[in-house]
């Protein structure tokens, strides 16, 4: 069986990056995705699709169902995050892993994801990486989390290769999602 991207790639080099002094003014690109998610954690297994609009002003990711109905939508803006279940109830929080935590029953690391999502570090918390002879990200361990690449979109002539299949994993939770349309803005 044909090993797939990132699987057989072997670990080049490990680097270690350092917060970054006035970080937050460095937000992450904005982009729009759409994709598969799939979560095991000690409660509770749950697999559908989701979609994402990343901006510097804001998110909003839209969680579906294997058959397209809405669960949820998370959103953040400049007051915080607010989380909307499919029964129509809107909760409130300052941060998005207690808020999911809380209401979904598993963390989603949304200040991190939003960067490595694109292959990179949150710039304002130590990083390490594992890197192929591509200095392509292979692996990454951020703020407990270990996030592999296993796969990559084909880079084109403008536009480079983006992360196609994430895994990523805190603890006993395990959160793989699989892009399947990028668009940066």
């Amino acid at each position: 069986m044909p090993a797939r991207q990132g699987e057989s790639e072997a670990i080049v080099k490990t680097i270690v990056i350092e917060p970054v002094v006035n970080a937050q003014s460095a937000p992450a690109a904005d982009f729009n995705l759409l994709g598969r998610i799939s979560i095991q954690s000690r409660n509770q297994n749950f697999s559908g699709s989701f979609r994402w609009r990343h901006l510097a002003t804001g998110d909003e990711i839209l969680l579906f169902t294997p058959l397209g109905q809405a669960i949820a939508e998370i959103a953040r803006d400049h007051d915080g995050f607010r989380l909307i279940t499919a029964k129509l109830e809107a909760f409130y929080a300052n941060d998005a892993e207690s808020l999911t935590e809380e209401i979904l029953g598993w963390r989603l690391p949304l200040n991190g994801l939003q960067y490595w999502i694109q292959g990179i570090h949150f710039p304002t918390t130590v990083a390490e990486k594992d890197l192929n002879n591509k200095d392509q990200v292979i692996a990454m361990r951020q703020d407990g989390w270990i996030i592999q690449y296993i796969s990559y979109t084909p880079a084109e002539s403008n536009v480079p290769a983006f992360p196609r299949v994430l895994s990523l994993n805190y603890e006993d939770l395990k959160i793989r999602l699989v892009i399947d349309n990028w668009h940066t803005e």
